[in-house]
């Protein structure tokens, strides 16, 4: 099953990948140097971002076929980047913050949604404009107390820095295209965090040894960034993280993929579709002691104002 995932993973991307460059390669044909002139960044900081809020509301009264007396939810989305471009410099930085909330009559209020998601890269290019030498820092963890609803009672499984995962990786960077990029390490070394504060979940995310409040791991990481426009006023953002842990049963890849599909209907007005699939076979089941979770997914729709910045 973690190898056909990962395979999927992987095919989906050159698939998407080859239909790009075929696309390049024709514009290249009739445009030829006029491209690579286009495709560079402007030099010094280039800015910008999006904020999405998705609201919805339901009610129901003597409803026969059975509904929710009344429900709530709100979702908001902030992406926002900075890059820096000077000669053969160039360092890239996003933050992507997401939080939801749910609430219904029978059940009250539940987060559906929550992610902190930090990074930044430096690269300096060399002779093939293609290719950088590079290096690149991740930090991952979530705003607020998060609970498995499918016991009884209801059961802690994460909290802010708890945990947290901290990323320092030195490698190489492909880059062939403004919309495109791969970056490689043989050697990266990862941290899971869990505050002192929430001690008793540090079991639940691998710790043997549950006195310490990080845990460091090291191993390859591969991380791919595709983003395009797949259709007037619609657009794609996908990234894939891979990591192996030398340390520990290298063969079974940690997959972190995250998806964004963008519809705009109007200036003000968008559709949103997020798609989520995390794999870490150190991540325990808290219904079941001693299981690995296995495969985490998840998914929200949304429509509600979108605006840019």
């Amino acid at each position: 099953m973690k190898k056909s995932l990962l395979t999927f993973i992987l095919l989906l991307f050159v698939v998407i990948t080859y239909a790009q460059d075929k696309q390049v390669d024709n514009m290249k044909k009739e445009r030829n140097r006029e491209i690579k002139k286009d495709e560079k960044q402007p030099e010094g900081w280039t800015k910008g971002g999006v904020f999405n809020l998705n609201l919805s509301q339901g009610a129901s009264r003597n409803w026969a076929a059975g509904a929710e007396k009344a429900s709530f939810s709100l979702n908001a989305l902030i992406n926002s980047f900075a890059y820096y471009k000077r000669e053969r410099h160039a360092w890239d930085n996003t933050i992507n913050l997401q939080y939801g909330l749910v609430n219904a009559t029978s059940i009250g209020t539940r987060k559906n949604d929550d992610r902190i998601d930090l990074l930044s890269r430096y690269g300096y290019q060399l002779k093939n404009p293609k290719w950088y030498i590079s290096a690149l820092g991740n930090i991952r963890t979530q705003f607020t107390d998060g609970f498995d609803y499918s016991v009884i009672p209801k059961k802690q499984n994460s909290a802010f820095f708890a945990p947290a995962y901290l990323l320092v990786s030195p490698g190489m960077m492909y880059k062939p295209n403004a919309t495109f990029d791969v970056f490689l390490s043989p050697v990266t070394s990862r941290w899971v965090l869990v505050n002192n504060k929430h001690q008793f979940l540090r079991t639940s995310y691998g710790f043997t040894d549950t006195t310490k409040s990080t845990r460091n791991e090291i191993g390859a990481f591969l991380t791919a960034n595709l983003k395009r426009d797949i259709a007037k006023n619609i657009s794609y953002t996908t990234r894939l993280d891979l990591f192996s842990n030398y340390r520990n049963n290298p063969k079974n890849v940690d997959v972190f993929w995250t998806n964004v599909i963008g519809m705009k209907v109007n200036k003000y007005i968008g559709v949103t579709y997020n798609f989520d699939l995390i794999y870490d076979d150190d991540v325990q089941d808290a219904k079941r002691p001693g299981r690995k979770l296995g495969t985490q997914l998840k998914s929200l729709l949304g429509v509600g104002l979108t605006a840019t910045f």
